[in-house]
């Protein structure tokens, strides 16, 4: 409440330190919870009725603690970057870090809606911060409003009904409810709905597209990296937690969803020319990873060893996800507050330009890449030895599902290599092609404070894991799934890795290449030359590759799946048929999944629409009808009820 008072020189540094000292708290409650502590609150007096009742576990701790180490960056960050911002706007975020970091340590239904919905609130507020510059972020606010109330609205129904049959809502009285097998699905399907639409799962994602690039970039950083997770919370705390595991078939529900997303979200964000887009489909991807690990826990069952090693490679990817994406995210803001554009074909030459943020935004794509020695590679290599090690024992849908799981993981990490290949060598190398790239200057010290915060975090994670696996081995009861400090051993299973010596590895491979070309290289007399042009003269920026035409050889292998749309408009000459004055072509590949799904639903509810205006003609006199007829209807339903 301080940014409301506090004059506007000063309300940006009070807004950052102070959500930045929000967020370590949460660092803190959730470290001491994975370290064996417990912690508890009831507070009576805050809701009627229910009260709120907070507690702690240790798969609140892990959520707890990631969402408070994005807050920290994005806190530190904003003091540079959000000093434009209104007041209402700098207000609201520690707010939704708040609301984010209840939403773990929520201990009844009542408390976790409560929780749910300040966060979609708040985000909504964020979203909406520039409305008043572009019409874009009016329409990705009305999807995000939308689709967040339809998830919340699952969520409701699943929980209170859950609530009913176990009579009580406090999650001790859930464990312990006795529900029959088509109760049990009800709840679990329809909560699944509304928690995967938060985390942007395929067919459920098209508010995160939209709504992830329009909103101010720190803000981005916490919606990609730390409000999606608690979509992934939500499905790990009802369905492994209080439903205590199900039949199969719904973690094979929840490791298709996932796969599908993964694949999905990974090709989209390889053929996207807008930086914040493209880093949302990648959220939408990770997020679909997130799943496969969680779908697979489930489906082998509490108590096997590969459950505990599917659902800690997940947890540990919802941790370096939120590192990476932190970072790029980050990066991404400092790109387009220097440049003002996030599209990569009119970008370019930063490297020269924005030195600092290049480095950052290089690290931040390695370890999105999953290439080693980056973080995202550990978590996917622990993610498909669970997978791998399934196929002997897991029976026939095993058998049919995890070479295919495995597959789209092996295709998507694929992918993500050519997109921030795409990304960084397009964005930030050779020459400048746009105005506002050939501008650009370094970012303020905070911000870049808050990237490097970042960057360190995701260093940790990539050479030693170890120092926070014991912590989410703590998730699951048991001896942990995986061991060790500088070699990770696999219990349960035949593996090893080491972060560290395949990190050593590099550094040598390259110094090595590198003093073998220095040496060579001594040996000669060097001579200065012009770069080979085929004869056309000087090489400018218009000879370079965009982000479009690096993307479009993928584009042309899953021609099929992503549909892309041209057109050609040829303008003649008025004086004659035969001769062009303008040729026109214009190509866009839209979200076929939006295209073919809601596009439709949308044109029918508008119809709808139109249709039901003949009910409002004005007449009182219906209008009063109306009330009569329902309220007959409802009182001949109840008396049949009774």
């Amino acid at each position: 409440m301080a940014a409301l008072v506090v004059p506007s020189w000063l309300r940006s540094a009070v807004t950052g330190w102070g959500t930045a000292g929000g967020g370590a708290l949460g660092v803190a409650a959730g470290a001491s919870t994975l370290a064996g502590g417990r912690w508890a609150a009831w507070l009576p007096e805050v809701l009627p009725l229910a009260g709120v009742r907070l507690s702690l576990d240790p798969l609140g701790g892990v959520f707890v603690a990631v969402t408070g180490g994005v807050a920290v960056c994005a806190g530190i960050y904003a003091v540079g970057y959000a000093r434009e911002s209104g007041r209402v706007v700098q207000a609201t975020l520690p707010l939704f870090v708040a609301s984010m970091l209840l939403v773990p340590a929520a201990a009844t239904v009542s408390t976790l809606l409560v929780g749910w919905e300040l966060m979609a609130l708040t985000s909504l507020l964020l979203v909406l911060a520039e409305h008043a510059h572009r019409a874009e972020v009016g329409r990705a606010g009305l999807w995000y409003a939308v689709m967040t109330h339809l998830g919340f609205v699952a969520i409701l129904a699943g929980l209170a009904f859950f609530a009913a049959g176990a009579g009580g809502e406090a999650f001790d009285q859930l464990r312990g409810a006795t529900l029959s097998p088509a109760a049990r699905n009800v709840v679990f399907l329809a909560t699944l709905a509304g928690f995967a639409s938060k985390a942007g799962i395929v067919p459920l994602h098209v508010w995160l597209p939209r709504a992830h690039p329009e909103a101010p970039s720190h803000v981005s950083a916490l919606m990609s990296a730390a409000m999606v997770n608690l979509g992934v919370y939500g499905i790990a705390r009802v369905g492994l937690d209080l439903l205590g595991g199900g039949p199969q078939w719904w973690w094979l529900v929840v490791l298709g969803v996932g796969a599908l997303s993964a694949l999905f979200g990974i090709l989209q964000a390889a053929v996207s020319t807008d930086l914040k887009r493209l880093l949302g489909y990648s959220t939408t991807e990770n997020m679909g990873l997130v799943l496969v690990g969680v779908g697979a826990a489930g489906f082998f069952g509490p108590g096997s060893a590969l459950a505990a090693l599917a659902l800690t490679a997940a947890v540990l990817h919802v941790v370096n996800h939120a590192g990476f994406k932190t970072l790029l995210f980050l990066s991404a803001g400092s790109v387009l507050r220097a440049t003002g554009t996030r599209d990569l074909d009119a970008l370019g030459g930063l490297r020269s330009r924005m030195p600092y943020t290049t480095v950052l935004f290089a690290i931040g794509a390695l370890c999105a890449s999953a290439l080693p020695p980056g973080n995202g590679f550990v978590s996917e290599w622990l993610l498909l030895q669970s997978l791998i090690h399934a196929l002997p024992s897991s029976g026939v849908a095993g058998a049919i599902t995890m070479p295919l799981a495995v597959g789209v993981i092996a295709l998507s990490a694929g992918l993500a290599v050519a997109t921030f290949v795409k990304a960084f060598g397009v964005g930030f190398l050779a020459r400048p092609r746009g105005s506002g790239a050939e501008s650009a200057t370094e970012s303020p010290p905070s911000m870049l404070a808050g990237m490097g915060t970042a960057a360190a975090c995701c260093a940790l994670l990539a050479l030693a894991p170890a120092a926070v696996l014991p912590g989410l081995s703590a998730i699951l009861p048991g001896a942990p799934a995986v061991s060790g400090q500088v070699a990770l051993r696999l219990n349960g299973v035949l593996g090893t890795i080491s972060p560290v010596l395949i990190a050593g590895s590099l550094v040598l491979a390259v110094a090595a290449l590198l003093a073998v070309l220095r040496l060579i290289s001594t040996r000669r007399v060097r001579r200065a030359a012009r770069l080979w042009d085929c004869g056309a003269g000087p090489m400018s920026a218009r000879m370079e590759y965009t982000a479009t035409s690096f993307a479009e050889p993928l584009q042309r292998v899953f021609d099929d799946v992503l549909a892309p749309e041209s057109d050609v408009d040829v303008t003649p000459v008025r004086e004659s048929a035969y001769l062009v004055e303008r040729v026109r072509f214009q190509a866009r590949i839209p979200d076929r999944i939006e295209h073919r799904l809601y596009e439709p639903v949308l044109a029918g509810l508008k119809a709808v629409g139109r249709s039901a205006r003949v009910l409002a003609n004005g007449s009182v006199h219906r209008y009063l009808a109306y009330g009569f007829y329902a309220l007959t209807g409802a009182l001949i339903v109840l008396a049949v009820l009774r």
